[in-house]
């Protein structure tokens, strides 16, 4: 017997279909897709949420020296002329040097990141930007759903589809 569905698709497809799903409800916190789809979809936000939830305080804040180049007023590197060892001169970028304070994730929040990034596409925006989930679950959803005890998500249903009467049901974050 399996132990998850099927959905008429091979291995690598379903996982891939599947995979694709989570990523769009996590982005935009609502799909529209069958009801057997939802149903593994939504056990795979469920866990994920849980883990954002529980890991979501496991950092410290470290001063980190970070090494930049020195920008001008309109935002171009500053350069200056450098002699050689054997007498040619060269333009170098000017650096400097400051300290900023990051989060360093604890192993085991390191941890839940990789499974997250394991279970999500990468993204990117209309501008073409990369979104950042795995900063979503533990910035955005997982203080929202802090008090919650599993039942992340919902599902609604919408009817049936047109063309082959598969039920189509709405999969939201609560």
């Amino acid at each position: 017997m399996a132990i998850n569905r099927k959905l008429g698709k091979k291995t690598d497809i379903r996982l891939a279909m599947l995979k694709t799903q989570l990523t769009d409800l996590i982005l935009h916190e609502k799909i529209e897709t069958t009801e057997a789809r939802a149903k593994e979809v939504k056990a795979m936000a469920d866990s994920i949420i849980a883990l954002a939830v529980k890991e979501k305080d496991n950092f410290e804040t470290v001063d980190t020296k970070v090494v930049k180049a020195k920008l001008d007023s309109k935002g171009n590197k500053e350069t200056e002329i450098v002699k050689s060892k054997n007498g040619k001169e060269y333009l170098r970028v000017v650096k400097e040097t400051t300290t900023e304070k990051r989060q360093k994730d604890m192993p085991s929040r390191l941890n839940a990141r990789r499974k997250m990034m394991r279970m999500m596409d990468k993204v990117k925006d209309a501008e073409g930007n990369k979104v950042d989930l795995t900063a979503k679950l533990f910035n955005e959803l997982a203080p929202k759903y802090e008090g919650r005890v599993g039942g992340y998500t919902r599902i609604i249903k919408k009817g049936q589809r047109r063309g082959d009467a598969a039920e189509v049901v709405i999969l939201q974050l609560v």
